[in-house]
């Protein structure tokens, strides 16, 4: 296979899809901006669109449908009704799936995670409001989980990205909570300056989220699904500290930042796994 194709989810209310597409592009990817519209009627712009003629599915940040009935429910009934079948074969056919911010709301209220024994049709989690009751817009340290299966995260340790959303907590019952530890489809939790869990702390832990959880996979690693934004750390220059650590640099006489941003590495890790199967 020559060129790992990606599809963009675009269109009410989503917001991100231009970033998330240069984050593909930048890893490697040849990545397609597609509304939603288009992909239900298999059309775009007088040439043919078909899911199955993608490998890397993003459902992106942004508010859908203004949130309204509460953060990617209804941009979730709209894919279930219309492409419910087609998504379930997507994955079943070896492709992978994230989901980032209102992408991630839209991936537990369609059942596709936690996904556990295979079954992507069952809601067992939640994303609702943050404690604090209030929209947060900063970054975030986050803990990887390196036992976990996930495509996307592989050899990645600790990262730095922001959250922009007032939905953002993840809940589930204890009973679930416990299963997705225990089968290491935690990916993501918030974390500390040493890389430690938050406790619940904030700001470490920006809404409140259950033992820290900020992301989650599949059974398979396959579908992942997180709230902060990786691909907002495209540059090295989003980075609110880059200055500063680009003058620690200069300094030590150890050169300049790297240009790229820390998020592509999510994304090239998605392009490298199709790349090899």
């Amino acid at each position: 296979m020559t060129q790992i194709k990606a599809l963009v989810l675009t269109g009410y209310g989503l917001n991100c899809d231009y970033e998330t597409d240069f984050s593909l592009k930048s890893a490697g990817a040849d990545s397609h901006r597609v509304h939603i519209n288009e992909l239900i009627s298999g059309n775009k712009d007088g040439v043919q669109i078909r899911l199955s003629d993608y490998q890397i599915l993003v459902f992106g940040g942004g508010f859908s449908w203004a949130d309204d009935h509460g953060a990617g429910v209804l941009m979730a009934s709209k894919l279930k009704h219309h492409l419910g079948e087609d998504i379930e074969k997507f994955i079943q056919d070896g492709n992978l799936i994230i989901g980032i911010c209102n992408g991630f709301q839209c991936l537990v209220n369609l059942g596709l995670l936690p996904g556990f024994g295979g079954q992507y049709r069952e809601r067992r989690v939640a994303l609702t409001y943050n404690d604090s009751g209030n929209f947060i817009d900063t970054w975030v340290r986050l803990k990887v989980n390196p036992e976990a299966p996930s495509v996307f995260t592989k050899g990645l340790i600790d990262l730095e990205f922001p959250v922009r959303h007032g939905e953002g907590k993840f809940y589930a019952s204890d009973e679930t909570i416990d299963q997705l530890f225990k089968n290491n489809q935690v990916v993501l939790q918030y974390a500390d300056e040493n890389g430690e869990g938050a406790a619940g702390l904030w700001p470490l832990n920006p809404n409140g989220s259950l033992r820290d959880i900020a992301g989650i996979c599949d059974p398979t690693g396959r579908v992942f699904g997180l709230m902060p934004h990786p691909e907002a750390f495209n540059h090295f220059t989003n980075h609110p500290d880059w200055t500063r650590k680009k003058e620690e640099l200069v300094r030590q006489g150890e050169g300049t930042l790297q240009e790229e941003g820390e998020g592509i590495n999510i994304f090239r890790n998605a392009v490298n796994y199709i790349k090899d199967i």
